[in-house]
Formats: structure tokens, sequence, C-alpha cells
């Protein structure tokens, strides 16, 4: 099988392979489809197990965008970046400069922005090279850290699936696991002690739970344990796939819903035996779309205000999937995806007939 038969691709208009002779920068940009504005998606560094893996990797996160900011409401598409290796190897002003003037050669197909072990200072190094870089600093006109619009994004979610599922959402009370204590994650502790929960966590780092067991009503188990442990509501906020065939039959909660990314290992698959079991999954790329929501208010002119009042209609759109999941006996990823390319088909078409001067409607 060739790379365009690769099922990954699906669909993909574009992908960029570059390299930087001079730095050793190895990076790759994915374009998924530019239907409803410019693709829009962070740049990570990530020491892959192979380059196969990183193609998979950002494939898969390009998608992810489209889905997640046509969902939102937002005029983009969806893109993503990777640059391949460890960051105290390729974290300096030359490689992100070369990535800048890679990003640049795109013409704004493609406006790249901080992710994964990536930094703000790191994207205005980009910044030094090209204009199609968001989350910046406000001191260069951007919104900052996207990281608590995020966790925020989270927090209402996790709320709206509460609602679904045990007809309120208050969380007082209720045993939340989450996974990953990264800026996002960390925020979310905070949100959901505020509301009562009883908060439990894990990281790879010890000084991040170290700093989080300062938090009320919050505990701690080992990486590994979490999947154990008695929770009403897992919230996975690290790398995706950790809801796959090792782990499904550990988990034993009610609700599913975090911020990571690409969440269940085979969305189909794993989506099916969740609805079966009567767990009920929040979509990653409808629960975590709050930066890139903020991030889109950057294009128009930054309001904090109106960004939090698009973030807090996350809401809104999970109640919409769990009713299209319940009302057609499919798993919720298959009706965020329904409602995603519903938006994209309608709001596609209608730019399409805008730049070929066509109306949609004409007199009798």
């Amino acid at each position: 099988m060739g790379f365009f038969d690769a099922p990954e691709l699906n669909h993909h208009e574009q992908v960029l392979f570059a390299h930087d002779e001079e730095t050793g920068l190895k990076a790759i940009i994915a374009i998924h489809n530019t239907s409803l504005g410019p693709a829009l998606g962070g740049c990570r560094v990530w020491n892959y197990e192979s380059e196969d893996a990183a193609v998979r990797d950002v494939l898969r996160l390009s998608e992810g965008m489209t889905y997640k900011s046509a969902l939102a409401g937002l005029n983009l598409g969806g893109g993503k970046s990777v640059i391949l290796g460890r960051v105290r190897d390729i974290g300096n002003e030359a490689a992100f400069r070369a990535f800048g003037r890679m990003v640049d050669s795109l013409g704004g197909r493609y406006v790249t922005a901080e992710d994964v072990n990536t930094t703000p200072r790191m994207m205005e190094w980009v910044h030094e090279e090209t204009e199609y870089v968001a989350g910046l600093s406000p001191e260069l006109g951007g919104s900052g850290d996207p990281s608590p619009f995020t966790a925020w994004g989270t927090f209402v979610g996790i709320k709206s699936a509460a609602h679904k599922a045990y007809g309120s959402d208050s969380l007082e009370g209720k045993t939340v696991a989450v996974q990953g204590l990264g800026h996002v994650g960390m925020y979310l502790v905070e949100h959901l002690s505020k509301a009562g929960a009883k908060v439990v966590v894990t990281d790879i780092k010890e000084d991040r739970i170290q700093e989080m067991l300062k938090i009320k009503n919050v505990t701690s188990v080992a990486p590994d344990v979490i999947y154990d442990t008695p929770m009403d509501i897992f919230a996975p906020c690290a790398l995706g796939s950790i809801v796959n065939d090792d782990t499904i039959d550990r988990l034993k909660c009610q609700i599913i819903a975090g911020a990571a990314n690409n969440v269940l290992a085979d969305y189909d698959k794993h989506g099916k035996i969740l609805l079966e079991r009567g767990v009920l999954y929040a979509p990653d790329y409808a629960i975590n779309a709050g930066g890139v929501i903020n991030v889109y208010g950057e294009l128009e002119g930054y309001n904090e205000k109106r960004s939090y009042d698009r973030v807090n209609h996350i809401y809104e759109i999970l109640q919409d999937i769990f009713q299209l999941s319940q009302d057609k006996q499919i798993h919720t990823m298959d009706a965020a995806d329904t409602l995603a390319e519903e938006r994209i088909r309608k709001i596609g078409r209608l730019k399409q007939m805008r730049r070929s001067g066509k109306h949609l409607f004409s007199k009798i």
C-alpha cells in the first residue's frame, strides 16, 4: 500500500514533510480540510518511536481539528504539526525559526499554535518568521496561554455529561479521577475541587502531584492504578489512546470526559463498547475545544469575555451530541461526527457558492 492509499490520510488536502539541515529540524505539517477556513492546529514536539508513528499522529490530530472547529461553530479548518525529536535537542530559536519559515511557505493555509512540549517563547520565535501563528503573548497582540480556556471548557463539559447521566450537573460528592497534570489538568483539578468533587489525580511527575495535593479534597494514586480506582467520572488529560483493549474493562465509571485528544484507541470499537455498557463518553474534540475557541477570538479582535461565553456553549453542544446518540442509538463519537460533518457540508457549500458568485436563492 502506498502513502496515498493509507487509510489515515482520509481526505487530507496537503501534508508537508520538511527538513532543515542546519538545525536538524524534522517536521510534518498536515492540513486536513479548509472548507470552513484556514487550518488551525498546534505544533507538538515528540520523540516518536518511528517516522511512521509521527505521520499517523499528525494525520489523526489534524483530522480531529477539522471536526473540533466545525462542531464548535468556528470558521476554521483542521491542521496540525509535529516536530520529531527531544525538546532538549530541538527546542531552540534557530530550529523554531526554521519551522516558522515552513509554516510561512503555506501562505496562510495553516496557522500554528502552542501544543504538547512547545511554549509561548517557542511560538514567539516562530512569529519572527511568519504571521500565521496564534496563541501569542498579550504583549504581541495574542491571548496568551490557552490552557485556562481548555480546562474551563472541559469542566463545563463534565457538568454537561453529569446532567445527562445523573439528571443534575452538580458535582458535589462525585469522585473524579484526573489523569495527567499538565497546565490543563491542574486548572481542571482546581475547578472540580471548588465544585465540591472528590478528586483523585495521577501523573508521571511527582512534583505536579504534590502541588495538587495542597488543594482541598484531592488525593493521588500511581499512574497505572488510576484505571482501577473507584470513580464516578474519568477525566483523561494526558496523551491519547488510553481507553483501549487493555484498560476498558478496568474502568468502573459512569462518565468518561477529559481534555486529552483521541482518548479512544479505536473510536468505533471502543465507542460501541461504552454505549453497550451505558458509559457516557464526551467526545474529546467536543469537550476540549476551549483552547481553539479562545485562539479563534484573536483572528476577530480578541475579547476575553466573548471567548468564555463561547466556551460555555460546549455544555449545549454536548447535550445535542448526547441526545442524537440516544435518539439514533449510535455511540457519541458517531453523533459528534454527524453534527460536525453536517456543518462542514452546509457552510462549506455556502462558501463555495459565494466564491463562485452564485446565490442560494434565486427569484422565480
